[in-house]
């Protein structure tokens, strides 16, 4: 007899904590590696770095971006004042975590999930690369 849990598998199609703060680690390796500039186009055009709705984003401390892996549209753009559908600064909360820790994790925003194309509930965990961050974020039921 077969039993299948919808939650268990939902829940298997999520990233996790610690699958995000791998990828940012695995990312900045990268960088060091193959250069911002093959890195970049790998985060946003690549399949190395997306995995299920896992997927590497980099700012730099102004709030311009720099890579994207789930729209590659936002590159070059400067999302400073970006907000989400609450009214929080998202870029500006990534930049200030970047600026005073180096590293951590920016809780208590929405944003667009691509896999299930909804508004979810995200946290991101960032680290500072020079004058950049290089994050991956979690969606959160």
């Amino acid at each position: 007899m077969l039993v299948v849990s919808t939650g268990l598998a939902f829940a298997g199609e999520k990233g996790t904590a610690p699958e995000a703060e791998a990828m940012v680690k695995k990312a900045v390796a990268y960088i060091k590696t193959h250069g911002a500039e093959k890195a970049y186009d790998e985060f946003t055009n690549g399949k190395s770095f997306k995995d299920r709705d896992l997927y590497i984003i980099v700012y730099d401390l102004n709030g311009k971006n720099l890579a994207q892996g789930a729209n590659p549209k936002l590159v070059g753009k400067d999302l400073i004042g970006l907000k989400d559908p609450d009214g929080k600064p998202l870029i500006q909360m990534f930049v200030d975590l970047a600026k005073s820790k180096g590293k951590g994790w920016v809780e208590g925003y929405k944003f667009l999930n691509p896999v299930t194309q909804k508004i979810e509930g995200k946290a991101m965990y960032l680290e500072r690369n020079g004058d950049t961050l290089v994050g991956c974020g979690i969606y959160k039921d």
